[in-house]
């Protein structure tokens, strides 16, 4: 049947949210991640991503105050291990903001409480089933196809153009990432990428937003040399782009954007930058998508169903890669020892380190 299944469109959304997966700093290779929620900051409704609550203690203490949640709400019968198994069970992203309403601090120490400074965060999503990317910045476009001396095509404009990434090669915060074998030409792609947490198909433009369970900055690494060349035989992308994307620092639930986008607009005024070794590169604004993500997720939903951890990236912000401005500021592609951090307002940052590829 068209549309969202599962809870769907009529799920009421409640407290604005921040969720990541996290462990300790220090904690033994192979220690399994946990899904925590960001703490609302003293004294206002904004979310502090410096304390978080693991949502399993949460969930545990509310089961033994009130067993009978066990019976009422599927959301208390199983140990909530990660995101992608809480979709996987059937429930939204939304679902999780009663934990966080109803969790009662104990005093002095609170082990449900982290403090941020002790994590480390892995990507939101850790197995997504896909990774749509899109190509919806102008800018962008018009910049790469002048390179090529010919103006946009006319169909760019009429249709929400994408291609499928690898969801193996996922990094979380802080992940490194290295050119892929025979490049030498690594760069960044600053981008937005939305979370579908409701299988869905056949999707309206002005409804399919309401399949979106958070927003996360997505890092779409290319090797332009390979790229260059594979695109000579108009296919692909492929080993250009499937050595890494990186994810994160967070999941932000579309309640913490109310209020910033303009009607009839494709996005919020929100500010997208990349720095590399803490100098600021690129610079772009969310509303200058020429495509949003409704109508992003209605082209990528037709005729086939989106399901619950499938990530839609935005495709990159105009002047948001070192193709475009290399020249006027860098001089050169990514390096080793070289870090680069994406922000986007509301969304947070993600630094990756670079490094030499393994032995």
């Amino acid at each position: 049947m068209p549309g969202l299944g599962w809870q769907g469109m009529a799920l009421a959304r409640l407290s604005p949210m921040i969720l990541a997966h996290v462990r300790q700093l220090h904690a033994p290779a192979g220690t399994p991640w946990r899904l925590a929620a960001a703490m609302p900051a003293k004294g206002g409704d904004r979310r502090d991503p410096d304390r978080w609550l693991d949502l399993e203690v949460a969930r545990r203490r509310l089961v033994g105050a009130d067993p009978g949640r066990a019976h009422n709400s599927s959301l208390y019968r199983t140990p909530l291990t990660t995101l992608d198994a809480h979709l996987a069970n059937g429930l939204r992203v939304a679902t999780l903001a009663e934990l966080v309403e109803e969790f009662v601090a104990r005093d002095g120490d609170d082990d449900a409480l982290l403090a941020g400074a002790d994590l480390r965060f892995g990507p939101p999503v850790l197995r997504p089933p896909s990774l749509r990317d899109f190509y919806a910045f102008e800018g962008h476009v018009a910049t790469m196809w002048a390179r090529r001396g010919t103006p946009v095509p006319d169909a760019w404009y009429r249709l929400p153009i994408f291609y499928f990434s690898n969801t193996s090669e996922i990094r979380g915060p802080g992940d490194p990432v290295w050119a892929p074998r025979g490049s030498t030409e690594l760069d960044y792609e600053l981008e937005v990428c939305a979370l579908v947490d409701s299988p869905a198909r056949d999707l309206s433009p002005e409804r399919a937003e309401e399949a979106i369970g958070g927003y996360l900055i997505l890092n779409d690494w290319s090797a332009r040399d390979l790229q260059r060349e594979e695109t000579t035989v108009r296919l692909g992308p492929a080993k250009g782009k499937d050595f890494a994307a990186s994810i994160g620092p967070w999941l932000v639930t579309p309640d913490e954007l109310d209020g910033l986008r303009a009607p009839g607009s494709s996005g919020p005024p929100l500010a997208l930058t990349a720095e590399v070794n803490g100098v600021e590169l690129s610079r772009g604004i969310w509303a200058d998508a020429h495509f949003s993500f409704g109508q992003m997720l209605a082209r990528a939903s037709a005729d086939a169903w989106l399901r619950p951890g499938d990530l839609i990236g935005s495709g990159t912000v105009g002047g948001g890669c070192l193709l475009e401005i290399r020249e006027a500021t860098l001089g050169r592609y990514l390096e080793p020892g070289d870090e680069v951090v994406l922000r986007i307002e509301r969304l947070g940052a993600l630094a990756t380190p670079i490094v030499a590829r393994p032995a």
